[in-house]
């Protein structure tokens, strides 16, 4: 990915959730490039131990992964306190990981509803939790949520992911206030439709499909994992200080 240059974020800790594939991957690459210390969390082992490879092949230093279930709330503070451990203080934080898995709301029970907002929202809330102490102890830092226009748009067939998109831009308004005062920047990112390889085997097998929904953007091009990470690279640089409380929409104006 070519992208701009932010000297700032040489040798800065940063956490990713989700990173292994799709849009974290992406994220992970960008800080990579940009020589920050980057560290990981994500369930899927396999796809974390092939992308520290090929990072580390690609840039020549290797990122921290730590394998780990969001959904476990304990999990999650143990992964992120061995981060700590090893690179330091956070000064970036991307709560990315998600599932935007389809549902018919006649169908959702409580606990199909319990699980969506726990994968979906809950890890973001308990990560920032969790990482507000260490950006205090280092003066200041940036929380980077991921939303979605899927509730803007309102998207028929993701009522719980929808819902769970909507609080996490609710979250980020609320935190940064709260945190403002420490110079902590939350913002939050608001991708359109990203085909990424996930997205294409489960649910935009058909490339009218995609051709349709491109058609009603305002820029005809395809939306790509790395244009969402220029984005997060922007909001964690120092060139973005004064920005905050914010959702930034990377969609290329979908109507």
């Amino acid at each position: 990915m070519n992208s701009t240059s932010y000297a700032g974020l040489a040798d800065r800790v940063v956490l990713i959730t989700g990173g292994a594939s799709g849009i974290g991957a992406a994220f992970v690459r960008a800080f990579a490039a940009q020589k920050a210390r980057v560290a990981f969390l994500d369930i899927d082992a396999d796809a974390g131990h092939a992308l520290v490879r090929d990072v580390a092949s690609e840039y020549g230093g290797a990122p921290l992964f730590v394998p780990c279930d969001l959904f476990d709330i304990t999990a999650l503070h143990a992964a992120m306190a061995e981060v700590r451990a090893a690179l330091g203080d956070a000064a970036v934080l991307v709560n990315n990981a998600a599932n935007d898995k389809r549902q018919v709301l006649s169908e959702v029970t409580p606990v199909e509803f319990d699980w969506m907002i726990g994968v979906n929202f809950r890890h973001v809330f308990f990560a920032a939790q969790a990482v507000v102490p260490q950006m205090q102890a280092r003066g200041g830092g940036s929380i980077i949520n991921m939303s979605s226009i899927a509730w803007m748009r309102g998207a028929p067939m993701l009522p719980v992911y929808a819902a769970a998109k909507a609080a996490i831009v609710g979250f980020t308004n609320s935190l940064a206030r709260q945190v403002g005062p420490d110079r902590i920047r939350v913002n939050a990112i608001a991708p359109g439709m990203v085909i990424t390889e996930r997205q294409r085997r489960l649910w935009y097998q058909d490339e009218r499909q995609i051709a349709e929904m491109r058609a009603r953007q305002a820029i005809p091009d395809a939306v790509t994992p790395d244009d969402i990470a220029r984005m997060a690279l922007f909001l964690a640089s120092d060139e973005s200080l004064r920005i905050t409380r914010q959702c930034f929409q990377v969609d290329a104006g979908l109507g």
